[in-house]
């Protein structure tokens, strides 16, 4: 794994170099200028790739890096007193990293919370065509009551899930796993039909009806319960209302960060949630990943010392 300094080089190097390739991403030039708000607050697990670090962290440099290459204007926070609607009707678009209720006092960084009212705010402005992108642990947030594996229905999954189009069950041992192409024509994706990556794999449930599936999860092989189910979508493309929304469960190692074909997807991404390439994100759930509603079984109970 590169350490900050290593990874900042390959930043500005040969891994960013591949992100502007016409093949990868379209043949679109820069695009106009579109403002990002990035927001990492951690108010459950924090992640590695999101800690504070020399006064930055690894999400912030790499989103920092991406929009220098490509005409966006990055600002990275954890403050969640942002999430007021005259503060969000300045940005184009919002990139989650984040876990648990935003809105509570209790957070693993110490940052302030959203308003309670910043929830509805961020919801009203992706339905009214801002763009969002979510990447792993942004469905690790704002939890639908009821039981973790089980699906919930329509009128008991929460809002913020049912923008985002799925919600995170658990996962296993990190360990590479297969991610097979479902919709070639999105912007920034690799031309080869599947690849392999080690990550900490999220399993997902509750997903919206309307998904364009981008990727899916290949469980054949995986270890771990979490797995045990059918494949299911695991990066997507949604409509919310006026606003297009992406998640990608890819994101927990810092390695990730700085793999050109993350980067590569991630900027296809932005492109495409501000407007500046066209996707119709059409729905595939059925085909893409027929038996993706299948729970995996319950753990077996723990044993009492």
């Amino acid at each position: 794994m590169l350490d900050r300094r290593d990874a900042l080089k390959t930043l500005g190097g040969t891994a960013l170099g591949l992100v502007t390739s016409p093949f990868l991403r379209g043949d679109t030039g820069p695009g106009p200028r579109k403002r990002l708000l990035v927001y990492t607050r951690s108010a459950g697990f924090q992640h590695d790739v999101v800690k504070i670090k020399g006064g930055t962290c690894m999400v912030h440099d790499v989103m920092t890096a991406l929009g220098r290459q490509h005409n966006f204007d990055v600002e990275c926070t954890k403050d969640g007193r942002v999430f007021l609607p005259e503060s969000l009707a300045k940005f184009d678009g919002f990139v989650f990293f984040t876990t648990e209720d935003l809105t509570g006092e209790k957070c693993a960084d110490g940052s302030p919370p959203m308003p309670k009212e910043g929830k509805k705010a961020l919801l009203d402005a992706v339905a009214a065509g801002k763009g969002f992108v979510g990447s792993h642990c942004a469905a690790d947030t704002f939890h639908s009551p009821g039981p973790r594996r089980a699906n919930q229905g329509p009128r008991e999954i929460d809002p913020y899930i049912a923008m985002l189009g799925g919600e995170f069950l658990g996962h296993g041992d990190q360990q590479p796993a297969t991610m097979r192409l479902t919709s070639p024509h999105f912007p920034g994706l690799p031309a080869a039909n599947e690849f392999q990556l080690k990550e900490e794999w999220y399993s997902l449930k509750n997903f919206a009806d309307d998904l364009q599936v981008i990727l899916v999860q290949e469980t054949e092989g995986m270890k771990g319960i979490d797995y045990e189910r059918p494949r299911f979508p695991a990066t997507w493309a949604r409509m919310h209302g006026r606003g297009r929304v992406f998640y990608t469960s890819m994101g927990h190692r810092e390695d990730v960060w700085q793999n050109p074909l993350f980067q590569n997807l991630l900027t296809g991404a932005l492109d495409w949630i501000t407007g500046r390439v066209a996707f119709e994100a059409k729905p595939n759930l059925d085909e893409a990943a027929p038996q993706s509603r299948q729970m995996p079984p319950e753990p077996p109970p723990k044993k009492k010392p």
